[in-house]
């Protein structure tokens, strides 16, 4: 399988990739099929040979998912919605949903309390009805 991945180059903890073709099962620095771009994260900066790499994305060329967000932010490939995104999005929502609900029955109870207090404090209020004494 030929896939799009980034080969690392520049000085110790100064890197920078190339983005190139290769076989899947050939070393991350090894030769390379072809180099399509480059890529400095430090400095964000991105060149990339744009027909070369929808030619080889149209050959079935798989890009790793590091090089599709930088295909992704260049505009050569639509972004796509992968499952493990829906799935933590959709938990994410039910997570926030739970903590309004628990948020909600929090201030219910406190306003209950407040309405009880409130109830007893009238109660004791109002004067007794004297007692006749026969």
């Amino acid at each position: 399988m030929i896939k799009l991945r980034l080969k690392r180059f520049g000085k110790k903890r100064e890197a920078s990739f190339r983005l190139v073709v290769t076989n899947s099962t050939s070393r991350r620095d090894g030769r390379p099929l072809e180099e399509l771009g480059f890529y400095n994260p430090r400095t964000k900066e991105t060149r990339l040979d744009t027909e070369a790499i929808r030619v080889r994305l149209s050959q079935g060329a798989q890009p790793t998912d590091t090089v599709r967000s930088l295909l992704e932010k260049g505009g050569l490939i639509e972004r796509t919605i992968r499952p493990g995104e829906t799935v933590g999005k959709a938990k994410q929502a039910a997570a926030r949903e739970a903590v309004i609900k628990a948020a909600a029955k929090e201030a219910a109870d406190a306003k209950a309390a407040v309405q009880e207090a409130a109830a007893a404090e009238a109660k004791a209020a109002e004067p007794e009805p004297a007692v006749a004494e026969a």
